[in-house]
């Protein structure tokens, strides 16, 4: 693999570490199977697009398309917590629709802003190639989101959340407001899904309806190879861990369709992407075979005796 096909494999992995976060937030927080996401991430490319292409400022374009995906979070909280309808049903109405607001949004299918000025155009004479320009840039941006998040998480309201998760009745014996923090992490959750769409839509170019199929997917697969590779239950080396198992995941991808005598396709990423996940998942249980046969005999010896 060229360092070339690296780097871009090493800026899409930053990129979708966003979208790992956001799942992050909604899956291993709030316990709650979001799949808006499919919808949250091409309405944050949707949004910025459009409104680039209307010659507005790229960092306000970058703002409002975090507020719209923050607000399709906050229309499958409302679904699941005001009418009670099951958390996964509520996502998915919510992410079928917003194909068909996405189209409203751009008016037609895709939008190319390949010669518009992006939040990347300012730094383009630092001497920096674009190769190199992209991903160094949207690194400093989940830098920047890791820190903010951790800090987040850590705070008061952030604990509170994370008890909702955790044990929502528990939560609410103790005072806490479970329905506001699951709209605050739902909307949270998608704004920063919805932000990983805007940075996609700038560094490639262009903003497609079709860009959210399998979100969902690349972002669980992220946290999974994450979490497997980074083994801690502190908060900030979690979030780490889903930047880190996102960069991987997407050059393991790269190393996969670029392995000649494997014979992979680009159709096969799906493919690829299913035992990626499924080896990440089954990998920690196996453990060690040995130490599992030595405790089975040690409590046989204990009963017995």
């Amino acid at each position: 693999m060229s360092v070339i096909a690296l780097l871009g494999a090493a800026e899409l992995g930053l990129v979708f570490s966003l979208v790992a976060l956001g799942v992050f937030l909604s899956f291993r927080v709030l316990d709650f199977p979001d799949l808006t996401v499919d919808g949250s991430f091409p309405l944050g490319a949707a949004v910025a697009a459009t409104l680039i292409v209307a010659e507005w400022n790229p960092w306000a374009a970058t703002g409002l398309a975090m507020v719209a995906g923050a607000l399709a979070g906050i229309v499958t909280a409302t679904l699941n917590v005001r009418f009670k309808i099951l958390h996964l049903l509520a996502s998915i109405l919510t992410m079928i629709a917003l194909f068909s607001v996405n189209l409203r949004v751009m008016g037609k299918p895709n939008v190319a802003i390949i010669t518009q000025d992006t939040v990347l155009t300012p730094f383009y004479g630092l001497g920096l190639s674009d190769a190199v320009l992209r991903p160094v840039f949207v690194l400093v941006v989940v830098l920047v989101v890791v820190a903010l998040l951790a800090r987040f998480l850590t705070s008061e309201f952030g604990l509170a959340m994370r008890a909702t998760g955790v044990n929502a009745r528990m939560a609410r014996a103790q005072g806490v407001s479970t329905d506001l923090h699951i709209y605050a992490g739902m909307a949270l959750s998608n704004a920063l899904v919805a932000l990983a769409g805007a940075l996609f839509a700038q560094t490639n170019g262009f903003a497609d309806v079709t860009s959210g199929i399998g979100t969902i997917v690349i972002g669980l697969a992220a946290v999974i190879v994450g979490e497997t590779v980074v083994r801690s239950r502190v908060i900030l080396w979690m979030l780490v861990g889903c930047v880190v198992g996102s960069i991987l995941y997407r050059i393991a991808i790269q190393l996969a369709l670029n392995t000649d005598f494997i014979g992979l396709q680009a159709s096969d990423l799906n493919l690829v992407t299913a035992l990626l996940v499924a080896g990440a998942l089954i990998l920690p249980r196996l453990g060690n075979p040995l130490r599992a046969k030595g405790g089975t005999a040690a409590k046989g010896g204990r009963v017995a005796g």
